[in-house]
């Protein structure tokens, strides 16, 4: 999706501190708890539990970590029980959110994501309001100082890819839903590693927004995703190279 590969670099810039990488590991480490929850704790038999350690292991999370989340997820260690649920709002000038959450008390969290939308110029919008501007695909991340874009494309259209892009420093191979997991595992059989992967919501279109107001997008999307219960926020809006910068190093 547009912004990617500048986002998830200006996440981990942020994950230096130990606060936002104590904040990233235990949203990871609930992906991992539902993941076994849902499906059982062999990653081999659990393609949703196979993605969520290898981003887990791509974020650099102690396999101590991993494998209490998945014997939490299980029920063999005490811990709270997460709920899926989703969010949609508008940010500043109309730019559309849509937010994954992972919660134990959903009151909580619907008030603290309008606390933060309303406080950053947006508002919490009702469920369907802005879905429909997305369509739900695989992401799959690549490194692409790592590999040859041709040797990429090949393997990925061969796996049964939808298609492969470049986005800066990244290659993104998108899939249907359903071969998210079988492109994943073909790739890794061709040698290729995956830095990260992601059911994703990609926006149909896009809207240009400039100025203070992307600079006010940007600060607001941070928030949310400071926001503990968030695990991943989905948008329709593209800035400048300025307001990149001016997040970075906020």
């Amino acid at each position: 999706m547009a912004g990617h590969s500048k986002w998830a670099q200006i996440k981990r810039q942020k994950a230096v501190n130990d606060k936002a990488r104590g904040r990233l590991f235990s949203k990871l480490a609930r992906e991992i708890s539902v993941a076994a929850r849902e499906a059982g704790k062999e990653p081999d038999f659990n393609p949703r539990l196979r993605t969520a350690i290898a981003n887990a292991k791509a974020e650099n999370m102690p396999n101590d970590n991993i494998e209490r989340a998945i014997l939490r997820g299980i029920g063999a260690l005490p811990g709270v029980s997460y709920q899926s649920l989703t969010y949609e709002g508008y940010g500043p000038g109309g730019a559309a959110l849509f937010m994954e959450c992972l919660t134990d008390n959903a009151k909580r969290t619907v008030a603290e994501i309008r606390h933060i939308l309303e406080k950053g110029g947006g508002n919490l919008g009702r469920d369907g309001s802005v879905a429909w501007m997305f369509e739900r695909k695989g992401q799959v991340y690549i490194d692409a100082a790592r590999y040859d874009e041709d040797a990429v494309l090949d393997a990925a259209l061969d796996a049964g890819a939808q298609d492969v892009e470049r986005d800066d420093e990244l290659f993104v191979v998108s899939t249907a839903p359903e071969d998210f997991h079988t492109v994943q595992d073909a790739l890794r059989e061709r040698g290729v590693e995956i830095q990260e992967a992601e059911l994703a919501m990609i926006p149909s279109s896009t809207m240009q927004v400039a100025g203070r107001d992307a600079e006010k997008l940007l600060q607001l999307v941070s928030r949310l995703q400071d926001q503990d219960d968030v695990q991943r926020i989905f948008f329709n809006f593209e800035v400048d190279e300025q307001a990149w910068e001016a997040l970075s190093t906020s």
